[in-house]
């Protein structure tokens, strides 16, 4: 494999997908592996966030087309592989970020509504990307895919409710996944980032010092390494 050290471009030709990629640790890696050379399909629901991160990829000398919809609409993922595959014909990395922490609150004590919004986002919306996204990867020469946890995930931590049920089916569905692929070239891995200055991080922590805590840029790194 190429090292991003003595290539400064080894994803050109690439083509990867990011979701939540308006915003925080998406639109890091969007940048990132814009640099890298990769041409970006970028999800999102904000359409002025996904603007912001399509400027920062050509300024890069990269390349994105930009899909502003909500993954929980999930008839559009299979639109999407539709589209990807009638365009390039194959998927070279999926990165699932998208994700939504609900309400911290004692587990019987959420509203149903919250419960679903957070299942549906953090956890169905990544395996319906999954049964999408699976024949796209399956064409090209050495698929990568990586999906976002959180310590919340394997750690039991009260409060943490539906996101924490939802990073914990994540990792199962990413892993089960693999096992299903070892006689392929495709290769799925599951990051915890750990604590970062995000719009999600604020919303658990209001009183956040963030000036002790890496950037998503920082982060990105550690995702263009497990794609080369």
């Amino acid at each position: 494999m190429s090292d991003a050290s003595s290539n400064p471009r080894p994803l050109d030709g690439r083509i990867a997908l990011v979701t939540g990629a308006s915003r925080g640790l998406g639109a890091a890696i969007a940048r990132r592996f814009a640099r890298a050379g990769a041409h970006l399909v970028l999800v999102a629901r904000t359409v002025g966030g996904l603007e912001e991160v399509d400027d920062a990829v050509r300024a890069a000398g990269g390349q994105a087309t930009l899909v502003p919809f909500d993954l929980t609409d999930f008839d559009k993922i299979d639109q999407l592989g539709a589209a990807l595959y009638e365009r390039f014909g194959r998927l070279d990395i999926l990165i699932g970020n998208a994700a939504m922490l609900g309400a911290l609150s004692p587990v019987g004590h959420i509203q149903p509504k919250t419960w679903s919004q957070v299942i549906d986002l953090d956890l169905t919306a990544n395996w319906r990307l999954i049964r999408a996204m699976d024949p796209l990867l399956r064409q090209a020469p050495a698929g990568r895919a990586i999906f976002v946890t959180a310590e919340q995930g394997h750690v039991p931590t009260a409060y943490w409710g539906a996101y924490a049920v939802a990073k914990a089916g994540l990792e199962m569905l990413a892993k089960t996944w693999q096992a299903e692929l070892n006689r392929t070239a495709i290769k799925v891995s599951v990051i915890d980032p750990g604590a970062m200055p995000t719009k999600l991080r604020r919303e658990a922590f209001p009183n956040l010092v963030e000036s002790s805590l890496p950037s998503p840029d920082a982060v990105a790194e550690r995702f263009l390494e497990l794609v080369l």
